[in-house]
């Protein structure tokens, strides 16, 4: 779909993707855990790799050090040594220990559940190395606020049906997919969009012949 071509989706089109989704990949659940400086730590290690590395590196860190004050206050080296299973351990390593010292004392972001969206997204984008999709995992997945976090995969596969406009910044994406996200379902578009893109949208080769919203699509459907 050409940019010029390209209209916000209607409320029935959201509709309709959403609950063929849910044909697909049900409704998921999960509850918020309360957590967010593990949040956010998690999201920096999943940075380019897979959930399996991610989580091999995080665990990692658990085992190593007892605690984030003591990941923060380690040597650089022993942090990067800890996490190298998840991938680009240097640049992680040291964007991990910048964005704990920036926290300061004490070492939490709990207060962060009584905040506003707004002000709470705010702080976060304001530590070091730290976007709109890592601040948007922290508040929904921690504290089930309304954002959407807008990753490679979700922003594919909005884009290819027509939900995003074509070639929009990600700032812009997270913006028009949270005002287009109804309220209550945050989590479940995001988790099923990224099922999606992982699943069956790919980014180079899409099973679009076995895809159950390619009648939706306007690559190859009749939306």
């Amino acid at each position: 779909m050409p940019p010029s071509a390209w209209q916000p989706p209607s409320r029935a089109r959201i509709a309709r993707v959403r609950a063929r989704l849910r044909d697909l990949y049900g409704v998921p659940a999960a509850p918020p855990h309360g957590r967010p400086l593990d949040e956010l730590i998690l999201t920096v290690l999943s940075q380019s790799t897979n959930d399996r590395n991610r989580d091999v590196a995080f665990f990692a860190l658990h085992e190593r050090f007892a605690s984030w004050e003591q990941v923060r206050d380690a040597p650089l080296a022993a942090v990067e040594e800890a996490i190298r299973p998840g991938g680009i351990s240097k640049v992680k390593s040291a964007r991990i220990q910048q964005i704990l010292r920036a926290i300061g004392e004490p070492l939490s972001l709990d207060w962060l559940g009584g905040e506003s969206v707004a002000t709470a997204r705010d702080y976060l984008v304001a530590l070091p190395g730290v976007g709109r999709k890592t601040a948007a995992c922290v508040l929904l997945f921690s504290f089930g606020m309304r954002e959407v976090p807008v990753d490679t995969h979700v922003s594919r596969v909005a884009t290819r049906l027509g939900l995003l406009r074509p070639g929009a910044p990600f700032e812009e994406q997270h913006d028009e997919f949270l005002a287009i996200t109804p309220r209550g379902a945050e989590l479940e578009l995001h988790l099923n969009m990224l099922r999606h893109g992982r699943r069956t949208c790919h980014a180079r080769a899409p099973e679009c012949d076995a895809c159950g919203l390619s009648r939706m699509c306007p690559r190859v459907g009749v939306s």
